[in-house]
């Protein structure tokens, strides 16, 4: 059995969170219980993400939500959840061993700022702003891609927590950089790029958009060259953080994002594709990937594509 503390060059600061290793469970893979949180953490993951939740409960979308695509899949769940008052009992008693990050939404600033505050006092570690949604219109679109909205959010969260507040950005820009400078200035602790791609597919026999919302999110193995670009770009426009996410399925797509700038990486879609395995296995090729260039930890290795 990989035993994670042995692997002493993996552990990672990030905003002043202490990760074991820089494997993070992504949004919306399992994070909707304590129960499923917790297999995460004893499964290898160096911090977890928790699915988004609002001030009310969502039902979201009615189905089909979820649809397996080449390299991935297509998804449009419409953000379903509990609310902030019931999922603070899951995060009351997670309890632990690893940080927690509490994915938020909201309609407004402050209707951000409200669920940050509830998911703080619950005991979330941090909270990370899911400024960017592809298939929920009144929130990604409107939000996401506005860098004076987004760097309202990030300011009116900012002055109600002192926990990390990292953004979490869209990919369906044209410069996703000055979405990050913006949010960086209003006092974001990290950026996490990228969210997923919008997208859809058809069945080519009824003719109809597969998915009941028609437009959804792409996720996977697909969606990886998208996100080195968007990191790297990211790295080169901010001085914080940079949390990747993006079809890392193995070791060296990890690399290849931390290369690219970031610090610390998520994994979602493989979880699924693959089992919780992943983050050990990751975890393993990376302390090898470490060990034989010479490396003595992670962040001797962030960004260094810029210098090529």
């Amino acid at each position: 059995m990989i035993k994670m503390q042995e692997f002493q060059r993996l552990r990672t600061e990030l905003a002043g969170l202490n990760l074991r290793n820089p494997t993070i469970l992504a949004s919306g893979i399992l994070g909707i219980s304590a129960e499923t949180l917790k297999e995460a953490a004893r499964a290898g993951a160096g911090a977890v993400t928790t699915k988004s939740v609002g001030l009310k409960p969502r039902e979201g979308y009615a189905n089909p939500t979820v649809v397996q695509v080449e390299c991935g899949f297509l998804n449009a769940l419409g953000l379903p959840n509990p609310g902030i008052d019931e999922f603070a009992e899951e995060i009351k008693k997670s309890n632990l061993n690893v940080p927690m990050i509490v994915s938020i939404y909201g309609f407004s600033p402050e209707e951000y700022a409200k669920v940050a505050v509830k998911a703080i006092e619950a005991g979330a570690d941090a909270v990370e702003l899911n400024l960017s949604c592809p298939h929920v219109e009144d929130i990604g679109a409107e939000i996401g891609q506005d860098p004076e909205k987004v760097a309202s959010v990030v300011k009116k969260v900012k002055a109600s927590v002192e926990k990390p507040v990292f953004a979490k950005l869209t990919p369906n820009v044209a410069k996703i950089k000055g979405l990050a400078e913006a949010a960086a200035s209003a006092g974001a602790d990290g950026i996490t790029a990228i969210n997923t791609v919008r997208a859809m597919a058809i069945d080519v026999e009824t003719m109809k958009p597969i998915l009941a919302n028609r437009i959804g999110g792409l996720s996977g193995g697909t969606i990886k060259p998208i996100a080195v670009r968007c990191i790297y770009e990211i790295y080169e426009a901010v001085n914080i953080p940079i949390i990747g996410c993006g079809g890392v399925r193995t070791w060296s797509d990890a690399v290849e994002l931390i290369l690219a700038g970031a610090s610390a990486v998520q994994i979602g879609s493989a979880v699924a594709f693959k089992d919780l395995s992943i983050f050990k296995a990751i975890a393993q090729g990376l302390n090898s990937y470490l060990e034989r260039k010479g490396y003595r930890n992670v962040e001797e290795i962030v960004g260094l594509a810029h210098e090529a």
